[in-house]
């Protein structure tokens, strides 16, 4: 290529400089279609890299120690030795679930008790109300902390009392921060901390009683990580785990990058679309440049020359809107650690991140480059004779190979950008498949409608109606670019609510007509038969009942645990190893298992071989198959099974389900404790059974259905707005296009209205016909997304969460509505020109 030719010829810099003069406006409009895009991912990461320095920042905070131990069996002496020989200064916690009771207004709820001792936190700030309450409360005494979401749900304050088990403890302050805690935690499992000298006197530690027991360090000048190494085969064989900050640092570091690379991808979605709304601009511009293409080839431009003048022109704007975007995204990080706070274990200070900038300019720029080749490339087989003949045509849309160039390109680049994110090629590659297809599926509604309405035009309606019909696929029309970029806009949106209300509805399901809604568990044996009267006489059915019984895995076929342990080649996931497990004995099946392998076999003597049935997924996690030995660690006693069977349960209906099942006649006599299953008419009749019974049987816990689906509902509902809050920035993008599309198109619509008044139309009828037209513009958009959203609901609801698929249509149809108004309003609005233009404007430009 001659220098002439190169796209770094000052010549043609000039050129492009001066022919964007008179267009400067527009090609800044429709360049701002990828701002956003470019605004979401900046935003994003920007956040990201000051939440990952937070976390670098505050990496102790997190944790609240240098060395954290934790283990869900009682310390046996050997490991309470350990525990003592690590460091001088050190806290101990113990945690479980309870009943509470508030007598002031008899309230009940199941939370987490937190039996304190030491001088934990040593590292970040206890908030409370008062402000000196955690320091009160460490002077000893039977006080409490509870948790500012509990004391708000049941009117609490500071002065009031709360009873746990037999004891009654005096609250000195509520709880608004703990180190490591998010806000949607507490909203799951709200806290109350007691002093850990005053746990015994409560009576809730007792045989089934699950219990975590927690040992913090502060270990100054002490090499943590390689201390906690040198420690871990010590705590591995008293199945006691440990957490360092560096540990604890990179969990939560992984989860949150997991979080932000979604969201990532949600923005570059937007940014897609954009892009999209890019290559129709540029396709429209260009259209309206081919006289002065066409001059300059008269004066001897080549074609490679005439296609860098508006390339570069291209490139300038492109830059000039991720920049744009750029700026817009760092403003929008500052509102993202509001958005996100419930979430985050972290205050993230917010500063401008140049890496983030500087990425976000880079990928906005390049794809609004790659698409706007695509239209671009058609401008080097203009002819000359343009100038000559304002009527020919040369075939511009011929096959083009470097136009298959572009769109391998584009795929690359997509699929490049979502490895990044994902750092998985599988999932990476899923993704760029799946937008692909949503694109074509797009695309193909588009050109079937444009298809059907030219092929069943109604010939017969009035004539606003066969015009507003007709703009759907005359020339320049915009139906296939709006039904993109507002449909898969539409699709994230429609998609997010879908599949939130079928996970939703599939708890409420569980809960519904004669399903179990309450389990009391932690039943003594000695406390089952009162128990039982009691909800009896509460009116209280009684669906089912099962005896559980806590042990440990200590041999499979023949192999110790620790041996299994040490094998690399097993590939038996330690939690299987090493968990306490909870059983039961029985017969048959209950409503919630199906037998998949094998039979359930009784035990007819005290000689027979002990026959177990457990869940398929278990065997396949602990590489089991029929026939296969394990050896149960019973309170002490060794008990040795063969795997019997197999069952699929369905984990989601409110069942006592096991991963293990004993015959009966082995377990009878082995320490144990009881759940109950039951149903109660109504949130009133709930919870005056719940405060007699923690009156009555202080040690029981009750779960609450209708309680925990209001939490998830209420957690789903915070995940959801951070996700539509990013889907947002799609609708946004693809009204932008629609804004950008209606102005440069604005020409071609005063020719329009100027030939409707020549030939009778008046201004009503004009108006009239545009509504109509942006109308079915909207309402075809949107109805593609949500078509499309279902089907992808449907394959998420067979083929990921396994659940029946029943839409809920009135979120879609309040979404369908929204979007065909913003349509039609943005439409009108960006056209209200069009009408004062006079006839003459037309006919001088003609001439």
């Amino acid at each position: 290529m001659s220098s002439s030719s190169s796209p770094f010829n000052p010549w043609l810099w000039q050129m492009a400089w001066r022919d964007s003069r008179k267009s400067r406006q527009r090609l800044l409009l429709f360049m701002s279609s990828i701002m956003l895009g470019i605004a979401a991912l900046v935003a994003i990461n920007s956040f990201a890299i000051n939440l990952e320095k937070s976390i670098d920042d505050q990496a102790k905070e997190l944790l609240g120690a240098d060395l954290a131990l934790s283990t869900n069996k009682p310390v046996s002496p050997e490991a309470q030795q350990l525990i003592d020989s690590i460091g001088q200064e050190r806290s101990e916690e113990r945690g479980f679930a309870s009943m509470v009771f508030f007598p002031k207004n008899s309230g009940t709820r199941l939370i987490q008790v937190k039996a304190l001792q030491g001088n934990f936190p040593y590292f970040g700030e206890v908030e409370t109300i008062p402000a000196d309450a955690f320091s009160t409360f460490k002077q000893g005494g039977k006080k409490a902390l509870v948790d500012d979401v509990l004391m708000t749900q049941f009117n609490i304050e500071p002065g009031d009392s709360v009873k746990i088990g037999e004891t009654t403890f005096y609250i000195i302050g509520r709880i608004l921060k703990m180190p490591g805690q998010s806000a949607v935690s507490t909203t799951v499992a709200p806290t109350v901390y007691i002093p850990l000298n005053y746990l015994d006197g409560t009576g809730l530690v007792q045989r089934g009683s699950r219990i975590n027991y927690k040992f913090y360090y502060q270990l100054p000048g002490t090499d943590v990580e390689k201390l906690a190494e040198t420690l871990e085969p010590r705590l591995d064989k008293e199945g006691i785990n440990s957490d360092t900050v560096e540990e604890r640092k990179e969990e939560i570091g992984r989860t949150f990058a997991n979080m932000t690379r979604f969201l990532n991808l949600v923005g570059f979605i937007a940014l897609l679309l954009g892009c999209v709304g890019v290559a129709s601009a540029i396709h429209l511009y260009v259209k309206e440049k081919l006289a002065s293409v066409a001059v300059l080839r008269c004066l001897g431009a080549g074609g490679w020359q005439t296609f860098y003048i508006f390339l570069i022109q291209t490139f300038l704007m492109g830059f000039t809107g991720a920049l744009m975007g750029a700026l817009l995204g760092s403003a929008i990080q500052f509102v993202l650690p509001e958005i996100l706070g419930e979430f985050l274990p972290v205050d993230v200070a917010v500063t401008i991140a140049w890496a983030a900038i500087g990425q976000g300019v880079g990928i906005g720029l390049t794809m609004a480059v790659l698409f706007a080749l695509l239209p671009l490339l058609s401008i080097r087989r203009i002819s000359p004779l343009r100038t000559l003949r304002a009527s020919f045509e040369e075939d511009t849309s011929a096959k083009d190979p470097a136009r298959w160039l572009i769109y391998g390109l584009i795929i690359l680049f997509v699929g490049g950008f979502a490895y990044l994110q994902i750092r998985d090629w599988r999932q990476a590659l899923g993704f760029t498949v799946g937008i692909c297809v949503a694109f074509l599926l797009l695309t193909g509604m588009g050109i079937l409608i444009m298809y059907l309405v030219r092929r069943f035009f109604p010939v017969s309606w009035s004539y606003v109606w066969r015009q507003s019909l007709a703009n759907l696929y005359r020339p320049q029309n915009q139906t296939l670019i709006l039904i993109i970029a507002i449909g898969l806009g539409t699709f994230l949106i429609s998609t997010l609510y879908v599949s939130q209300n079928l996970l939703l509805d599939q708890v409420t399901l569980s809960g519904s007509g004669n399903q179990p809604n309450m389990v009391l568990f932690d039943i003594q044996t000695n406390q089952k038969e009162a128990v039982v009267k009691l909800a009896k006489d509460s009116g209280i059915p009684i669906l089912q009942e099962a005896p559980i019984v806590t042990m440990r895995l200590s041999q499979i076929n023949g192999r110790t645990v620790e041996a299994i342990q040490k094998d690399t080649s097993a590939k038996i996931p330690d939690w299987a190893l090493t968990r306490e497990y909870r059983v039961t004995y029985r017969d048959k099946l209950i409503t919630s298992e199906k037998l998949q392998q094998g039979q359930l076999r009784k035990l007819n003597s005290p000689s027979d071989s002990i026959f177990v049935s457990v869940e398929d997924r278990y065997l396949e996690r602990m590489k089991l198959k029929i026939g296969d030995e394990l050896v149960f660690n019973v309170q002490g006693s060794p008990i040795k099974t063969y795997v019997g069977s197999t069952r699929e349960i369905d984990w989601n209906r409110v069942q006592t389900n096991f991963l293990i099942v004993f015959p009966n006649g082995v377990l009878e006599e082995a320490p144990q404790f009881h759940v109950l299953v039951t149903k109660v008419k109504s949130s009133d009749q709930s919870a005056k059974f719940q405060r007699e019974l923690v009156q009555a049987y202080p040690n029981v816990s009750a779960i609450d259905l209708g309680l925990i689906l209001r939490t998830i509902d209420e957690i789903l509902n915070k995940v959801s707005f951070v996700i539509q809050f990013m889907a947002l920035f799609s609708i946004i993008t693809g009204l932008i296009v629609l804004s950008s599309s209606v102005i440069i198109s604005k020409y071609q619509r005063i020719q329009e209205s100027v030939l409707l008044r020549t030939l009778g139309a008046n201004s009503k009828q004009i108006i009239q016909i545009s509504i109509i037209e942006y109308l079915f513009l909207g309402a075809l958009a949107t109805l593609s997304g949500i078509l499309l959203s279902l089907i992808s609901s449907w394959l998420l609801a067979l083929f990921v969460f396994e659940v029946p698929f029943q839409p809920v249509l009135t979120p879609l149809m309040v979404v369908l509505v929204v979007v065909t108004g913003l349509t039609v309003l943005i439409g009108m609005l960006n056209s209200r020109g069009v009408l004062n233009r006079p006839p003459l404007e037309i006919l001088r430009t003609e001439v």
